[in-house]
């Protein structure tokens, strides 16, 4: 299978040397992702949102709650990373998460409530931070050495773009 299918804006790419404008770009994708994924899930069925978008892939429902659960965490990442020398974070099972019973069947309107506020919140503390900021570290278990809050910010602007295309491409796929 090639990667399009699975990774429709290609895989994360770890860049330590974002630049302020690198990062301002980043933080303005982390800031479009409430109103993308709305628009990628308006009218689906629930029939729709519970069809995987690629066989042993999660289904829109499961993305967006994915999104809510991972950008909460993102969230509370990047407070550690300020507010904490060099913290480790902790890693959790994403595969497992998308199968808890807030994930399968639920309306997707909580985790989009989840994801607009969370993303205001997110977007001011991004826009807040001073230059040397981006530096801080954090330590993730699954990753060879510390990430920068530069890196998260490049993972997790390119996590939303990643999932919403995921959405946009399936109804592209399918006619919806």
């Amino acid at each position: 299978m090639s990667d399009e299918l699975p990774y429709p804006t290609g895989k994360w790419v770890r860049n330590p040397n974002l630049d302020a404008i690198g990062r301002a770009e980043a933080i303005t994708a982390i800031a479009e992702v409430p109103g993308a994924l709305t628009a990628a899930l308006a009218g689906l069925t629930d029939v729709q949102l519970d069809t995987p978008y690629r066989e042993g892939g999660w289904c829109p429902r499961q993305i967006t709650h994915h999104l809510a659960d991972s950008h909460m965490n993102a969230f509370t990442r990047f407070k550690l990373g300020l507010t904490e020398e060099a913290p480790t974070i902790k890693p959790y099972d994403e595969s497992t998460w998308a199968e808890t019973a807030d994930t399968i069947g639920m309306a997707v309107a909580p985790s989009l409530a989840i994801i607009d506020g969370l993303h205001q919140r997110w977007v001011t503390l991004l826009r807040s931070m001073a230059d040397g900021d981006f530096t801080r570290t954090v330590r993730h278990p699954e990753h060879a050495g510390p990430l920068t809050l530069t890196e998260l910010l490049g993972l997790y602007a390119w996590h939303g773009r990643h999932h919403v295309a995921q959405i946009a491409a399936q109804r592209a796929r399918n006619g919806w």
